[in-house]
């Protein structure tokens, strides 16, 4: 069998991407084996959950065999009980958790209290640098192992010696009003109808529509609260009388006891991967050749707002952005201003 596999990142998970001159008996037998199998059309590969018995069919060392020393698991511990105490976000501590871990994994023969600048060097070039990890990756496991060392070690990493990735200044991408309405329009589930079309009404992040509960709905003020959301702010966004409308009538039919939206068990939230198949089953059936995300909605609501007039330091509040840079972004994607610019070359 003609075909090999590694592990690779996508979207922020550990998969394993596997690798074959393009066949159809190849692609037959591995949709046979893998029925979970999913192809990425950004990486360009077909990738599975990365699993112990996944790993174990390609000769990748399993999950379980990769554990950092004793030392290193019981100042993991240490470490995840300290983010904890501190009131990090669960996403946080989960993340940062697992980037230290990478580190100590990667020196489990080594005394962490022997480690040192020198370690954390070889580390970016052997580790992420080798195996063409993102930037924001780089970054992301280079704050966790600095903060690790500061907190459980009690000493400082210079970090800062190594050159930190910049960010790429990667645009949002927007969709036209036009799109927005196909997209919403197409679920004949109200109920995927009215969870797609709250985000793009408020600039939801996907967490936030799902951490929604009824009380955070105020009809009579037409405001939405949402509460604890990133950055561990609470912030308030106007509810437009046509989605108030379809609120009303989602609720009427579903009766949710809890959270705004439930998943099959009542009281319980909807699951966030189940929404984002909602999504892009409803953009095939729409015929939108992109591939839209859930966040895409938001960005396109920060750009619609933009587009017709509103303050940017009124979307910002509306958004939830600590800083109006973030918000900035959207300037240069809308394109109310770039349309009244005159090509010179209608003047030939």
């Amino acid at each position: 069998m003609e075909w090999s596999a590694k592990v690779i990142r996508h979207y922020d998970e550990s998969r394993i991407g596997i690798y074959f001159e393009k066949s159809a008996d190849i692609l037959l037998l591995l949709k046979e084996l893998f029925p979970d199998a999913k192809w990425s059309q950004s990486k360009k590969v077909w990738h599975i959950p990365d699993t112990d018995n996944n790993r174990r069919y390609f000769g990748i060392p399993t999950l379980t065999d990769l554990l950092p020393s004793d030392e290193g698991i019981k100042s993991l511990e240490n470490f995840r009980r300290w983010m904890r105490s501190k009131r990090y976000s669960e996403s946080t501590v989960t993340t940062y958790f697992g980037a230290a871990k990478i580190f100590l994994i990667y020196y489990k023969h080594k005394s962490i209290e022997l480690i040192d600048n020198d370690d954390f060097v070889y580390f970016n070039n052997d580790y992420i640098l080798k195996n063409q990890l993102s930037a924001s990756y780089q970054n992301q496991i280079t704050n966790a192992i600095k903060l690790f060392f500061k907190t459980v070690q009690n000493r400082v990493i210079d970090i800062d010696i190594i050159h930190r990735p910049k960010r790429a200044k990667v645009l949002p991408n927007v969709l036209s009003k036009e799109e927005i309405k196909l997209i919403l329009e197409t679920p004949i589930n109200l109920k995927h109808r009215a969870m797609l079309s709250l985000i793009y009404s408020c600039g939801l992040r996907c967490g936030e529509l799902l951490a929604l509960s009824l009380k955070d709905i105020d009809s009579k003020r037409n405001i939405v609260l949402i509460k604890n959301a990133k950055g561990k702010k609470d912030r308030i966004a106007p509810l437009s009388p046509k989605i108030l409308e379809l609120l009303r009538t989602y609720f009427k039919l579903y009766k949710p006891k809890t959270y705004l939206f439930e998943g099959r068990i009542k009281g319980t939230p909807y699951d966030s991967r189940t929404l984002q198949q909602i999504l892009k089953f409803t953009i095939q059936k729409a015929g939108i050749d992109k591939p839209v995300t859930l966040h895409w909605l938001r960005h396109s609501y920060a750009t619609h707002l933009l587009e017709t007039g509103t303050d940017l330091r009124y979307i910002q509040e509306l958004l939830g952005h600590n800083s109006s840079k973030t918000t900035e972004i959207y300037t240069h994607v809308s394109t109310k201003s770039l349309q009244q610019i005159r090509s010179p070359f209608d003047d030939l």
